[in-house]
């Protein structure tokens, strides 16, 4: 089982929608890393939701239910579903994460405009150690 981070715009579509929905497709990827990514998610995997557009902080997690697949609309995209997992307490923003200086490699602070990452381990035990509360990912 693996975690991954996906970014969104709250305006668009927020954290508390997928909590009030419960469950829905992510798609809308097309930068070819970005799909990469959505094309490695596996059921029981752990999406971390980050919301972009000012507030710039991991706000909660999500479940991946389905194997990744082509977007319909779009070929050179990928979606899966996934489920409102909870909420992060508090909030991990971006400049927490670059203050540490241990993760100037990882996507997120390498690049900016990047909208769905796997994350490292280093980044999983970091957050751990926070005291951040999210389970591990469970087989489906």
């Amino acid at each position: 089982m693996a975690y991954f981070l996906a970014k969104t715009d709250p305006g668009s579509y927020s954290l508390a929608d997928l909590e009030r929905d419960r469950r829905t497709v992510w798609d809308g990827v097309r930068n070819p890393q970005a799909v990469k990514a959505v094309r490695q998610m596996r059921p029981g995997d752990t999406v971390f939701i980050y919301h972009s557009g000012g507030e710039s902080a991991i706000v909660g997690y999500a479940r991946v239910l389905s194997e990744p697949r082509t977007d319909p609309r779009d070929a050179k995209s990928a979606l899966v579903e996934v489920e409102f997992g909870g909420r992060l307490q508090p909030p991990v923003t971006l400049a927490e994460i670059k203050k540490t200086g241990k993760f100037d490699g990882w996507a997120l602070v390498r690049q900016g405009r990047l909208s769905t990452m796997a994350v490292p381990e280093e980044v999983i035990a970091w957050l751990r150690k926070r005291g951040v509360d999210f389970p591990p990912p469970n087989p489906l």
